[in-house]
């Protein structure tokens, strides 16, 4: 799915829910510059265990176990010519943003649990381009709880003010990522495409989203499930959203 997604080589590529193993394949895979960061190390159960054991495990059948044992990983693929000129990450989870957020959300103790089952996290990484332009991308994977997508607002509306205090005057500003809550259910995504905050959004549903600063968006796309079938499989369990800028 890396090599397929890179093949038309963009400028930009975030991914989510990577195999940890797969973090060093990638630029091989794609042919870009790779900045990865681990959201959930490899596990057996309680006990850490090496990327190669969580892939030989997760092997045995990776459509049942997915990442049980082989973690999840989240990375930032640039354009060869890309020049790096930071990278940061933040745990958008974090136990004391969870305790002050669910006193605020009022949430009760199976929401809260839910909430700490697995650490998210978003990256940060700012680039200088050939034509110098300066971008800062942040890719975000946000908690999957569907009975309350409060959790993954909260997370989002973090995840948003952390990309703006790494970024620097004059930046492009790109904010992607599964943000596990729709437009439609969203008070965040309000807020940051309406007011102060001047994201622009790709005209897509569903959530996976891409929402831009400082630059003309000129199209978003979802991929159509023929672009991404390999030898009869449908390739990744979300369908990829593209975007133009200009």
């Amino acid at each position: 799915m890396v090599r397929l997604a890179s093949s038309d080589r963009p400028d930009i590529l975030c991914l989510q829910e990577l195999p940890v193993w797969a973090l060093p394949r990638l630029p091989d895979w794609s042919g870009m510059k790779a900045f990865g960061d681990v959201a959930q190390p490899a596990r057996f159960g309680p006990l850490p265990i090496s990327a190669e054991l969580g892939h030989q495990l997760s092997s045995l059948h990776n459509g049942l176990l997915r990442s049980a044992f082989s973690g999840q990983a989240n990375a930032i693929l640039l354009s060869p010519d890309a020049e790096l000129l930071a990278h940061e990450r933040l745990v958008l989870n974090s136990r004391e943003f969870r305790d002050k957020e669910a006193r605020r959300l009022r949430l009760g103790l199976i929401a809260r649990l839910g909430w700490a089952k697995e650490r998210r996290i978003v990256q940060a990484v700012r680039a200088r381009f050939h034509d110098d332009t300066t971008v800062l991308v942040a890719n975000l994977h946000a908690t999957s709880y569907p009975a309350d997508q409060r959790l993954a607002d909260a997370e989002l509306l973090r995840a948003a003010t952390f990309a703006d205090g790494v970024a620097e005057p004059g930046d492009v500003v790109v904010l992607a990522g599964d943000f596990n809550v729709p437009p439609s259910r969203s008070a965040t995504q309000a807020e940051l495409t309406d007011g102060e905050w001047g994201f622009a959004a790709a005209a897509v549903d569903g959530i996976d989203r891409i929402l831009v600063r400082g630059v003309q968006l000129d199209g978003a796309v979802r991929w159509p499930p023929e672009r991404r079938r390999l030898d009869g499989r449908l390739l990744s369990d979300h369908t990829p959203v593209e975007a133009r800028v200009g």
